[in-house]
């Protein structure tokens, strides 16, 4: 669907929130919180990753697959209503099972009236301690079977959106693409938090690299970001752990990485914001990255390791 939206003005919200290891009480406090946001007037309203569920990947368990849903399936078809009755694009979260053995971490968007503008696989699938995505998310085609890029801005009747997801967000790579194809939004649903044992000083740095990173991708695309991330803490299931206490932090900047919203760390909350849709090509104007970019001489960017 093209752009319908010729103001110059946009308001957008970001939602923070707990989630229930029950699916159903998780997504009546999605709802229950983008009822609040359409309300107050959002037009487009981001939810967090995988926002229907805990955060179940901090142990390895087959019996978790049971979990995955198909696109279109229950949870689709919910967000799908609630973008409808309330009349918002509406970004939300899915376990996606594509075909049995293949389970992706998907983001689907859906527009003003409910139908689905396009879905985002998760490219990068981290794997360390607390954090096992790979035992259970296939990363996103490069290539779609149209022959798409896996890097594809979601074309909506508020723009064209950047949607990327989590473990995405430390990879400069994929934020430019999303730009270079007309993104006029960068989208970042997460998921992270804190391992409980780890010191004031550790977190704090973890922390403001996760907030710094995408303030960057910010200023080096001239693009607003916006980043939702849960909170809470959620027991690890193994008990090996402590479990993970999800750091909130959410926040919505500008497209010269001014903080617009941020939220706290342990509140659940609704950021919103409203964005000059004008801001973008303004600064473009007088900081021309994209004009600058030496092209010709990047083709190592292409190698593993320049060795």
């Amino acid at each position: 669907m093209t752009s319908t939206n010729t103001s110059s003005n946009l308001k957008v919200a970001a939602i923070q929130q707990t989630c229930s290891p029950d699916k159903n009480q998780s997504l009546a406090t999605s709802e229950r919180l983008i009822r609040q946001a359409a309300a107050d007037g959002a037009q487009l309203i981001v939810l967090q990753e995988l926002h229907a569920t805990q955060y179940f990947c901090q142990t390895e368990d087959t019996a978790i697959f049971e979990l995955a849903e198909p696109i279109p399936g229950p949870t689709s078809n919910y967000l799908s209503g609630l973008a409808k009755e309330l009349g918002v694009v509406l970004v939300g979260s899915i376990f996606e099972r594509r075909m049995n053995g293949v389970y992706h971490n998907t983001s689907v968007v859906f527009d003003t009236d409910g139908s689905l503008a396009g879905l985002y696989r998760k490219m990068h699938i981290p794997d360390d301690p607390g954090f096992y995505e790979k035992f259970y998310f296939t990363p996103g085609d490069a290539t779609f079977n149209d022959g798409s890029s896996g890097f594809t801005p979601i074309q909506t009747s508020v723009g064209k959106l950047g949607v990327l997801v989590c473990w995405d967000q430390w990879y400069p790579e994929a934020a430019r693409l999303m730009a270079l194809a007309g993104a006029e939004i960068l989208i970042y649903p997460t998921a992270i938090g804190w391992d409980v044992t780890d010191d004031p000083d550790e977190q704090a740095r973890q922390l403001d690299a996760w907030v710094t990173v995408q303030r960057g991708h910010a200023v080096a695309n001239n693009l607003p970001v916006i980043a939702p991330n849960r909170v809470g803490t959620e027991p690890d299931p193994s008990g090996h752990s402590d479990g993970i206490r999800f750091w909130g932090n959410s926040f919505i900047c500008g497209p010269q990485g001014e903080f617009l919203a941020r939220g706290n760390e342990t509140d659940e909350c609704i950021l919103s914001v409203t964005l000059n849709r004008q801001r973008t090509e303004s600064i473009r104007r007088i900081w021309p990255y994209l004009r600058d970019r030496r092209i010709d001489a990047y083709g190592d960017i292409l190698k593993r390791v320049r060795d």
